[in-house]
């Protein structure tokens, strides 16, 4: 889950623009990734008051694959990851930037990387759980093409679930 590129709609004085964002694969594990992951756990845990993710929890072994962008110092900026579901439909999972990276274009550059990975993968389709108090992220991808759909697989019926797709 991330929050929307907001650069495209306003300047923020605050928020610089990074001169170049880099964005490799990286292990799940990998020291840099767990900090974005545990960053992004504490900030969706805040606003839902827990952990309220249904379902398995993506793992080294269940992430098809895994991205870290940085800026042109090495500093971790964002993530995000794939898994494969159900007919080679791939889940986005663990997309996060962090707060004071936000409005950048970080997390359109790391959405265009799982794009493309998951075309590499053989995706015909790209699918995410957000949450709705995560109105940021829900323009966000709506901004990118993403279409609601009903809740699938372990966020069937889930009240705090709210699931996209999108055709590649």
């Amino acid at each position: 889950m991330s929050t929307p590129d907001a650069a495209a709609q306003h300047t923020d004085t605050q928020q610089t623009e990074p001169r170049s964002i880099v964005i490799d694969v990286e292990h799940f594990d990998s020291p840099d990734a767990m900090r974005l992951r545990a960053a992004q756990r504490i900030e969706i845990d805040s606003t839902y008051g827990g952990d309220t993710e249904p379902g398995e929890k993506p793992t080294a072994d269940s992430i098809a694959v895994f991205f870290v962008a940085r800026d042109q110092d090495g500093t971790p900026l964002g993530c995000g990851g794939l898994r494969i579901v159900e007919d080679g439909i791939t889940e986005i999972k663990r997309m996060y930037v962090r707060r004071e990276s936000r409005g950048a274009g970080v997390a359109t550059e790391i959405l265009r990387r799982l794009e493309e990975a998951a075309l590499d993968l053989g995706s015909p389709a790209l699918v995410l759980e957000t949450g709705p108090a995560q109105t940021r992220a829900i323009r966000f991808y709506e901004r990118e093409g993403f279409t609601r759909i009903a809740n699938f697989g372990p966020y069937a019926g889930a009240p705090l679930s709210a699931c996209y797709s999108k055709v590649l």
